[in-house]
């Protein structure tokens, strides 16, 4: 067993700026089940949405972050995220982080600002169309530098360890984790009375995704295992213009496109989104992915197109070299041509229930970023907010996680037992396991995407429930390896979703159900909730 100060569960923005400030006070170990830059954030286009400039103001971000959300943000925590954002920023910058400024008219040097969706204001600080990247590598530098911080890659979290795993009369707290080390097969215990999720989120159980193929919903399906409350699963955003070629099915063109005068149009040329809502292509994004693919369906094409040919040539490939690159790989010039584009899984708006310090139901674990629900991002989350609450809500849950577990007092000595495997072999027909996951991530594709029905849910959830069996089976009778455990935290985090949406008996936000097709504030205003 090897003890530590702070385990961290993940290496995007939320897992290593909480590393660096942790680091100040202990030892911190760095749990991540790929290389440390396979994350969410690493992906991450568009930016990090912050109130920079003098026409801007906290309140108006607000706003339009509370009407996004389509009713379900408490305006608390959105107002407390919001605020601590400068200073957030600031300290991304004091790491090294490169955000894109430009020239004013006076000669001053000042940040250069992006708009996307559902935003008022300009105010998306962002790194050309890479903004993820520069943030997971400046991170990441400063992390791998820092003599407290322990970094294990290819290290698979299966399960969180509590007090009610071990049968302790002690009230239940999580106290540590055990862990696959991918190289050796071996499996390590690793004690903490302040653990930390930062996992991601879970695109990987639909079929078509923006996300890396690390994003299976680990951390969501290890919380509630653990007995964590987990709210608003049903809050799956599609992000509406991920690119539609056979040859490259997760690349996503990001919003900052539309904000920079892009305009969404059908195979003739014609502009559709003023149809659906006055802001046009800048509409949120649940507005914006149901009307491409209700157009999809209208008129039997395979996608629509996005169309910034009207920009300077030169702006386009300076703004956005990555998306002008990438294109031009599969023959598309985005100067000359419309890019063809689909809507995709991009984000979990739900997972474990925390506070805006990020704490959860289960004391000793902590939960940031794309795996947690604070109420941020309610039914809809407004564009380039997750990184900010990524940033804010590391530092807020630092400050509960020593206040909670002072780092004076020594950790109680727990006599925390080695992983079993009892009588175990290896799995010998992985063929099924790799047939189980494409079935998920069909029927969820199938059954509980953009547009949803009672019927559809109920298919999916007497699926899943079969699989369930299965996949427990399969995790009980054989050796743990990387596919059996991905497997077996999608079919949790997929059962998740059906439950949750099967509950909402009304279309708000990203739940939007044939069957229930009008939204009800007296009866659904509310979170869904699911505990074990």
């Amino acid at each position: 067993m090897k003890t530590y100060d702070f385990i961290v569960i993940g290496s995007g923005i939320s897992g290593l700026s909480f590393a660096l400030r942790a680091a100040k006070h202990g030892r911190v170990a760095i749990v991540t089940k790929k290389e440390a830059a396979d994350t969410n954030t690493a992906w991450a286009q568009g930016g990090i949405a912050c109130v920079q400039s003098e026409t801007d103001t906290f309140d108006q971000h607000v706003a339009d972050t509370l009407d996004a959300g389509a009713g379900l943000c408490p305006e608390p925590v959105v107002q407390k995220i919001i605020q601590h954002g400068p200073e957030a920023i600031q300290e991304l910058v004091d790491w090294g982080v490169n955000f894109d400024t430009h020239e004013t008219e006076s000669g001053e040097t000042e940040v250069a600002l992006g708009r996307e969706g559902g935003h008022t204001q300009r105010r998306v600080l962002h790194h050309k169309d890479t903004t993820g990247r520069e943030i997971e590598t400046k991170l990441l530098a400063e992390a791998i530098a820092e003599p407290n911080i322990e970094l294990l890659e290819h290290h698979f979290v299966i399960d969180l360890i509590t007090t009610a795993k071990l049968a302790l009369a002690s009230p239940p707290r999580c106290v540590g984790i055990y862990a696959l080390d991918e190289e050796s097969g071996e499996i390590l215990t690793l004690r903490s009375d302040r653990v930390l999720l930062c996992t991601g989120g879970s695109g990987r159980v639909y079929l078509y995704t923006t996300n890396p193929g690390v994003a299976t919903g680990d951390g969501v399906a290890m919380a509630w295992r653990a007995g964590c409350e987990i709210a608003n699963m049903e809050f799956i955003q599609f992000h509406p213009t991920c690119l539609y070629h056979h040859s490259l099915k997760s690349f996503l063109i990001t919003e900052a496109m539309r904000g920079e005068g892009a305009e969404l149009i059908d195979k003739h040329g014609r502009k559709f989104m003023e149809e659906y809502d006055p802001r046009g292509s800048l509409a949120p994004r649940d507005i914006v992915a149901r009307a491409i693919d209700r157009e999809i369906k209208k008129t039997g094409g395979p996608c629509v197109f996005l169309d910034i040919t009207h920009k300077p040539a030169d702006f386009i490939r300076t703004r956005f070299p990555n998306i002008y690159e990438t294109c031009l790989t599969v023959d598309i010039d985005i100067t000359k041509q419309p890019i063809p584009v689909v809507p995709a899984a991009h984000y979990q708006c739900g997972g474990v229930k925390t506070s805006v310090k990020g704490s959860t139901s289960l004391p000793g674990l902590w939960a940031v970023g794309e795996v947690a629900c604070t109420g941020l991002h309610g039914a809809n989350r407004l564009a380039s907010n997750s990184l900010l609450e990524g940033a804010v809500v590391s530092k807020l849950a630092l400050n509960d996680c020593i206040s909670s577990f002072p780092l004076s007092a020594d950790q109680e000595v727990l006599e925390v037992p080695e992983w079993e495997s009892s009588d175990v072999t290896d799995v010998d027909e992985l063929v099924v396991i790799y047939h189980n996951w494409d079935e998920i991530r069909r029927l969820m594709w199938d059954y509980v995407s953009i547009v949803r029905t009672t019927k559809r849910l109920q298919r999916a959830a007497t699926r899943l429930h079969n699989l369930q069996r299965e996949v427990q089976e399969f995790y009980w009778n054989f050796r743990v390896t990387t596919e059996l455990l991905e497997l077996r935290n999608l079919v949790e985090v997929a059962t998740l979703i059906v439950d949750s949406a099967a509950r909402r008996k009304e279309s708000r936000g990203l739940h939007y159900t044939l069957d229930h097709p009008d939204r009800d504030d007296d009866k659904w205003r509310h979170n869904t909730l699911l505990k074990k």
